[in-house]
């Protein structure tokens, strides 16, 4: 869910933690949608979209209350003509296709983002942000793709997916930072200093609209990309 500049490559990558069947209606999906995965796949959201109350609006609008609310209503927030006047509310079936495919769903409106094809993951998104409410909608929510141990506690159904980028510390912020607007591949092949990488973001945030990072978060994002993707490119696929 990127409101994208013209340059951002909306190649983000789509994860599947769930076992929903195609075909499947969302209010099916609903009732084994779960808020705690949902999170996980908003995660590609974050560079452009808050979530809490009386957040600030990005290159996307703030998401509190979403869900059952009118289509572009977010005060403050400049709105594509298309997204203005494609009418009606954001319901459970109007999130669901707009996810799954923005610009097919409302053709000339700005997100960039190329969508969520999994429909648990879409299911889990709508769990997640309906949370954020002053009334949430009564949804029956289940187990979404986690589950029980012996303990009590939940455990994932499935490994994440970072694409072309290599494990190690740190692989799961960068993921997350880079591909709502970026090809993992646009990083693979960069070969940067810290510094660099360091003065790139600068360049992103003051020039291009990317969202500011959390000091912390950046911190261990520009110490993966400092190991893996320096000046010698030691892990540039193929080399």
């Amino acid at each position: 869910m990127a409101y994208g500049r013209t340059f951002a490559v909306a190649v983000a990558a789509s994860l599947s933690f769930s076992t929903s069947a195609p075909g499947q209606s969302i209010e099916t999906r609903m009732a084994d949608a779960s808020a705690e995965a949902g999170e996980r796949v908003f995660r590609q959201c974050k560079a452009c979209h808050t979530v809490e109350k009386d957040g600030p609006n990005r290159v996307g609008p703030n998401l509190y209350g979403v869900v059952g609310q009118a289509k572009a209503s977010v005060e403050g927030f400049r709105y594509s003509d298309a997204l203005r006047e494609s009418g009606g509310d954001w319901t459970l079936e109007a999130l669901d296709a707009y996810l799954e495919d923005p610009r097919g769903a409302i053709p000339g409106n700005r997100m960039t983002f190329r969508g969520l094809a999994d429909p648990g993951d879409r299911a889990d998104v709508i769990a997640y942000l309906n949370s954020f409410s002053d009334a949430p909608l009564s949804l029956a929510a289940g187990g979404g793709g986690a589950e029980t141990d012996e303990s009590g506690g939940t455990t994932d159904a499935g490994e994440e997916d970072f694409g072309l980028l290599v494990s190690g510390e740190g692989v799961e912020e960068t993921f997350y930072a880079c591909t709502a607007c970026h090809s993992e591949m646009i990083v693979v092949q960069q070969g940067k200093t810290r510094e660099d990488w360091d003065k790139l973001f600068d360049w992103m945030i003051e020039e291009q609209g990317m969202a500011e990072m959390d000091a912390a978060e950046r911190e261990i994002v520009l110490d993966y990309l400092a190991e893996h993707y320096n000046t010698d490119r030691p892990n540039f696929p193929g080399r």
